[in-house]
């Protein structure tokens, strides 16, 4: 039994010395190194904390999560849009009606009175100007001021030969008298603006700047049956009728007339004519 107890013994003691040391420090390491780099895990982590808690980063975190969702604008347009359209296609035409209406109402309208009055004016022209230059008696010529139908330059050739007028026109070798017309947007439904250029007149109706004083030239008298014809035919009468004369004063007859002043005066003669009526108004009106 001794003997049994000691063998026993002796292989315990045989077994631990020929135990390997370099495996038992192995397992030792392994086992430090385990526990070292749990904690450097643990310790990266906690930085990893410390670091994301700081103002900063916190802040672009934000503004990340900013960026990456919708603002609450865009999500409304975005929502309004798509509201927009699933109107238009459950509402079929009446959507469609409705957006027509709203885009025909934002183009302003165009203006086909105005048009209409200037293709009229047109066509009323050309053909009076061409009935003009039909004309054999050399009455009046007519030339377009700078290729503007709507601005002509008319020289009166003649007057009546009995008057003075007349007398006045050859001794001064005036072979015609020089007016200005000009034709508003509504012509024929409103009369031309007519005034003397050449040469200075006295009376007949003249007065100054050269506005003619004549009822058939103002919207009361005017009628869209005139042709310019019979207007310079009415004015060659007034002339005489009114005793007009050749200014031959020195310095006065070379002044010439100004299309400002003749609307001035022309303004004028009209609100006193629409007072008293187209008689002789009183001497303390002019």
């Amino acid at each position: 039994m001794a003997t049994l107890l000691r063998k026993i013994g002796l292989i315990r003691l045989h077994d631990r010395d020929t135990e390997d040391p370099k495996h038992h420090q192995g397992s030792l390491k392994g086992s430090k190194g385990n526990q070292k780099n749990n904690a450097n895990k643990h310790c990266q982590t906690a930085n990893e904390a410390n670091i994301l808690s700081t103002p900063e980063i916190k802040a672009r975190k934000l503004d990340q999560q900013g960026k990456d969702k919708p603002s609450g604008k865009d999500k409304q347009g975005k929502d309004a849009k798509e509201k927009q359209q699933t109107g238009g296609g459950v509402g079929g035409g009446g959507g469609g009606g409705g957006s027509k209406g709203t885009s025909a109402s934002s183009i302003p309208p165009l203006a086909p009175h105005r048009q209409h009055c200037t293709q009229v004016r047109t066509r009323r022209l050309m053909k009076e100007l061409q009935e003009i230059r039909r004309l054999g008696d050399n009455f009046i010529t007519v030339e377009l001021v700078e290729d503007n139908l709507y601005d002509w330059n008319v020289k009166l050739h003649q007057v009546d030969k009995d008057s003075a007028l007349w007398q006045d026109m050859k001794e001064t070798s005036t072979e015609f008298i020089l007016l200005n017309v000009t034709f508003p947007d509504n012509f024929p439904f409103s009369p031309p603006f007519m005034r003397v250029l050449t040469p200075r007149l006295e009376n007949g109706y003249v007065l100054d700047g050269g506005a003619i004083c004549m009822e058939l030239l103002t919207p009361r008298g005017w009628s869209s049956a005139y042709t310019v014809e019979a207007v310079m035919r009415q004015f060659a009468a007034s002339l005489v009728k009114g005793q007009g004369r050749i200014c031959r004063k020195a310095g006065k007859s070379k002044k010439a007339f100004s299309r400002k002043e003749a609307e001035a005066t022309f303004k004028s003669l009209v609100k006193t004519h629409e007072k008293y009526g187209w008689v002789s108004p009183p001497v303390s009106d002019g």
